[in-house]
């Protein structure tokens, strides 16, 4: 049941109660005090926010200010709510809810719905993309699959935004944003009308709608207002900076005119979110709208470093604006290490150093859950999947499919590899790109961003190997046996290796050792950010990736694209002003990378030595895909080299080289040798993944 009976809470203990407030730091405790009216905590990266909150409500608990079932904290994120609900439990409170906005509504919306509506709730849809592309079609616009995903965040910034579709080109035009690419403002209009009408003849509703319908329901009925207004008298809003105009709307309902009784906590250094509605603006100003609120800063971070601390602080402090709203950090760590900076000549190099790098820190016994390499793009991960699987690091992708799991990228490896078995033949970048241009790539990035970009800065990374492959001599079947290996080799995330991640996803995360990756003009700032609130998101996103590490931090980036010699790309316009005038061995030695040395084997090992390593990766491909394992886990490429140079002839020969102990002699020893003595690749993979599964 929704509002539960009135309980008389038997937690109150003052005594207890200001012994909880022993374990938090002055400005924690400040925080944890201030139990009535409205309050505004700016809590900085690594400052002990969520003790803050939980403390403070169990705080109210303890003192009998709060009756834990009348307490209701919101979240953005279900892992947040869960932590946060974890946290108060042990903290001995029971009954507050911790919920999403979503949540937390659609809670009251189901619960209501039979009474102010009447029947059951239409159902909730998860993935509108069918709908609207079905919209889409009827309309006569584009309706691939990156369009359509373009054309959702377009609906549901609408929808938060609380922007009907009559009023869709007044807003565009007020804001300074764009419809998504290829259509018109009137087009994307037409769009929000059908598919508000699609909803309506299927009987469905989006997520955006259970704040919507929520909020209406609150407005049109003033006895369901009075019934949640009684069961939750006292708000905690988390991530404040984060909230839309209709959750910014929902909480006001909520409340009611007369409730006070709001705590809201955020950073606005760390608002990231604007592409989906979120804005920075209802946590600057909430003293201005709540008048006699109190406000708390927590600026001692007990997260990084001081030398850490210090980069995240300039980053910040070098824009006025963000300068004037974000928290000043005072580390309370003992000093660490320097930042360390590094340039490279291109995207490979770059990705190969921060392997070997990893690798190392690995060896020396970081456990590699505890290391992340963070990038501003999606299409970046491609690079450092490949670079690790060579070295034999597990990882895993977050927030975003591995490279080679993407659909446009899936599609174009399944029609090189066909027009490979058919011995294509001719300019291997031609090849490539002639295969991706119906998957939506062109010569020229798209200006708008989105899905459409993330799709081809996704085919333009192949097309960019494809033409470095060209240059190296490489074949096309060579090319896409190198892409199926490096698609084996993306991990399940719950294998605890290294993350590699964009730095939205990253939000909210910590690790020892970050690596910063691509600090370049270009990439962060991203091209495609040219106003003055775009750049502003972008510093605040540096600032974000910076202030996920404890220990050790990275920045680099490349001069210039595998591939793309022409155009050179300047450091960051974040990082130039504290970039280091002598650079250290990080930026001068190119460490060169797996790919690099097979390269210069194919370029000058003899026909017979290259006929070898190639058979050898052949059946190396197809144990590993018949096992459901990385390629790089039955050998790696510097050991099939090596095999294919010396051409053991016994399993003792074999046992001398390096990378074959005891257990891989065993498991793959008799097969390596039939393949060096003749026998077809494909025949002794068949036979050894059989013997396996007997």
């Amino acid at each position: 049941m929704f509002v539960p009976k009135t309980t008389t809470y038997k937690l109150i203990d003052v005594e207890q109660a200001e012994e909880l407030l022993k374990h938090l730091d002055p400005d924690q405790a400040k925080a944890a005090r201030a139990l009535r009216g409205p309050v505004c905590i700016r809590a900085g990266a690594g400052t002990g926010k969520t003790r803050a909150i939980t403390y403070r409500i169990a705080y109210g608990v303890r003192t009998g200010v709060y009756n834990p079932y009348s307490v209701l904290a919101v979240t953005f994120t279900v892992r947040a709510a869960a932590e946060m609900g974890a946290r108060l439990r042990l903290l001995g409170v029971q009954g507050v809810q911790a919920r999403t906005f979503h949540s937390a509504a659609l809670r009251q919306l189901r619960y209501f719905w039979p009474t102010a509506i009447g029947g059951q709730l239409p159902k909730l849809i998860e993935n509108k993309s069918s709908l609207v592309g079905a919209v889409a079609a009827r309309l006569g616009l584009p309706k691939e699959r990156a369009a359509v995903r373009d054309y959702c965040a377009a609906i549901e910034m609408a929808a938060v935004s609380m922007v009907s579709p009559e009023e869709y080109g007044k807003w565009i035009k007020s804001t300074g944003t764009q419809p998504p690419a290829g259509i018109s403002t009137y087009d994307m209009a037409d769009i929000l009308r059908g598919y508000s009408e699609a909803k309506r003849e299927r009987s469905v509703i989006d997520f955006e709608d259970v704040l919507a319908l929520t909020s209406g329901m609150i407005e049109e009925r003033p006895d369901i207002a009075q019934q949640i207004r009684s069961q939750y008298r006292f708000f905690v809003v988390d991530e404040y900076q984060d909230i839309s105009p209709l959750q910014k709307h929902l909480l006001e309902l909520w409340l009611g005119e007369s409730n006070r009784d709001l705590c809201v906590v955020g950073d606005a250094a760390q608002t990231i979110y604007s592409f989906a509605g979120a804005t920075p603006e209802y946590l600057v100003n909430f003293a201005q709208e709540y008048p006699g609120a109190h406000t708390v800063t927590l600026s001692r971070d007990y997260r990084s470093t001081p030398q850490i601390v210090s980069l995240a602080n300039g980053l910040v402090n070098r824009d006025k604006q963000t300068k004037k709203q974000a928290v000043k950090l005072i580390s309370m760590r003992d000093s660490g290490s320097a930042v360390h900076f590094g340039r490279y000549p291109d995207d490979e190099a770059e990705a190969a150093a921060i392997a070997k790098m990893i690798k190392e820190r690995i060896e020396a016994g970081i456990p590699a859950s505890d290391i992340a390499v963070l990038f501003r793009t999606n299409a970046q991960s491609s690079m450092f999947e490949a670079a690790l699987a060579h070295r034999d690091v597990k990882y895993c992708v977050r927030g975003a499919e591995g490279f080679f799991k993407r659909p446009e990228v899936s599609a174009l490896l399944k029609q090189a590899s066909v027009i490979a078995r058919r011995g294509a033949q001719g300019n291997l970048g031609e090849i490539v790109a002639e295969l991706a241009r119906p998957l939506g790539w062109t010569q020229q990035a798209p200006e708008a961003q989105g899905a459409i970009l993330d799709r081809w800065e996704a085919l333009n990374t192949l097309v960019a190997q494809a033409q470095l492959k060209e240059a190296a001599g490489l074949s096309l079947a060579s090319l896409v046996q190198e892409w199926q290996e490096l698609a084996q080799a993306q991990l399940d995330p719950s294998g605890g290796g290294v993350t590699l991640a964009s730095i939205h996803s990253a939000k909210g995360l910590e690790w020892k050792t970050v690596f910063l990756a691509g600090a370049s003009e270009g990439l962060l700032p991203i091209t495609q950010a040219k106003s003055g609130k775009e750049l502003a998101e972008e510093r605040r996103l540096s600032y974000v990736a910076v202030t996920r590490a404890r220990d050790e931090l990275y920045v680099s980036y490349a001069e210039k694209r595998s591939l793309d010699r022409k155009a050179t790309r300047a450091c960051s316009r974040f990082f130039s002003p504290v970039w280091p005038r002598e650079e250290t061995a990080m930026k001068t030695v190119r460490t060169p990378s797996t790919r690099k040395d097979t390269k210069r084997f194919l370029n000058e090992a003899s026909q017979e030595e290259q006929e070898r390593f190639e058979r050898l990766r052949q059946w190396r491909l197809l144990v590993s895909q018949g096992q459901g394992k990385p390629a790089y886990t039955v050998f790696s490429d510097t050991t099939l080299r090596d095999i294919a140079i010396a051409k053991p002839q016994t399993l003792k020969q074999l046992s001398l080289l390096r990378g074959i102990g005891p257990v891989k002699l065993e498991q793959f020893g008799a097969a390596v040798l039939r393949i060096l003595r003749g026998t077809n690749p494909d025949q002794v993979a068949h036979q050894q993944l059989q013997n396996l599964s007997d």
